[in-house]
């Protein structure tokens, strides 16, 4: 059992020290997906690096450059993956900086159609519900609605390819004063990447995880960009290194990440079992399949987790457990057992 924390209550624009080396600033854009909005990092004292600055907000990015103190300024801004919630402000915070980008590269395979728009599970939602969704979504901003792929991003500096050791980590990026390892961490998309801090200022070593490790839930994988068989892979890559601390984009610190980790590829792992004891039932879409395995998730979360059971069906394809029965391999086939 994943034990999450949804006892995080930031406030808004406010730069809390987590670190002598570390600030953090939440942007106002909380939503289903996102939380309670996201996590920007600060790194460093004087020369500082920010990680993922959020959404394309005015206020936000003020808050972000408020945080600075008066002799410091922003040279380096480190992107952990291209979801818009990570990467709509950066090109505000480049124009008002002049700080160049490091990442992994641009957004992988994007689909013609969104998938999730494929997926309809209103029989299972009851008019009230639907009423209640609406207004909430009516309510959120136009443009937060979607923390879908930001296909525009393209960094300036490619980091985390250069012969990765078996740890994964392809490179460093070197401040005054800080040194960071860039780790790739494909599968939530295959361009993801964490930030180890070797030092936080107190000893300690802080891994920056964006949206592969959050402290509130599991992160969404979504074909063809995401991974499920990559993105096991890389949980187990970060328990090759016993770090202090996680800090995700999304939610509170993580103490005792290690526990965590395993407590995730556990519960993936549960995730198939389910789908093939509810695929030994007889074939099935997963349309049907995600009330019964998520009915204890927020319905306004199934399309998520569709995709997310749509990366299990493609991994059991893979390695000939299923199959779809009519050969295309989509969202909205029926699935059986080989």
């Amino acid at each position: 059992m994943i034990q999450h924390n949804r006892e995080f209550e930031p406030e808004y624009g406010r730069c809390v020290e987590i670190a002598p080396l570390i600030r953090r600033v939440v942007a106002k854009n909380p939503n289903p997906f996102t939380f309670t909005g996201s996590g920007v990092y600060l790194i460093g004292r004087g020369d500082v690096a920010v990680i993922d600055p959020g959404p394309n907000l005015a206020e936000h990015l003020d808050a972000i450059e408020a945080c600075l103190e008066a002799d410091e300024s922003i040279t380096r801004i480190l992107i952990t993956h291209t979801h818009t919630d990570h990467t709509a402000g950066v090109p505000a915070l480049k124009e008002r900086t002049g700080a160049p980008t490091f990442g992994y590269g641009p957004h992988g395979p994007v689909s013609a159609d969104d998938p999730l728009d494929r997926l309809d599970f209103s029989a299972h939602i009851t008019a009230e519900e639907n009423e209640t969704f609406a207004k909430e979504w009516a309510d959120i901003p136009d443009e937060l609605k979607r923390e879908g792929p930001d296909t525009e991003f393209v960094p300036d500096v490619v980091v985390g390819t250069s012969s990765p050791d078996e740890r994964g980590v392809g490179g460093h990026i070197e401040g005054d004063g800080w040194s960071v390892e860039v780790v790739h961490t494909p599968g939530h998309t295959s361009n993801h990447v964490c930030f180890r801090l070797i030092d936080d200022g107190k000893g300690q070593s802080a891994v920056f995880t964006g949206d592969h490790v959050m402290g509130w839930a599991t992160s969404v994988i979504s074909p063809p960009d995401g991974d499920l068989t990559a993105y096991l892979a890389s949980l187990e890559r970060l328990l090759l290194v016993e770090d202090d601390y996680y800090l995700p984009t999304h939610g509170a610190p993580i103490p005792d990440p290690h526990p965590y980790v395993r407590s995730f590829i556990d519960h993936r792992n549960g995730r198939t079992e389910q789908l093939l004891q509810l695929l030994g039932q007889g074939p099935s879409t997963v349309v049907d399949m995600v009330p019964k395995m998520y009915a204890a998730v927020d319905k306004r979360l199934w399309r998520a987790a569709g995709n997310s059971m749509f990366s299990h069906l493609l991994t059991l394809r893979d390695l000939n457990q299923a199959r779809s029965q009519d050969g295309t391999d989509s969202i909205t086939a029926v699935w059986e057992l080989v």
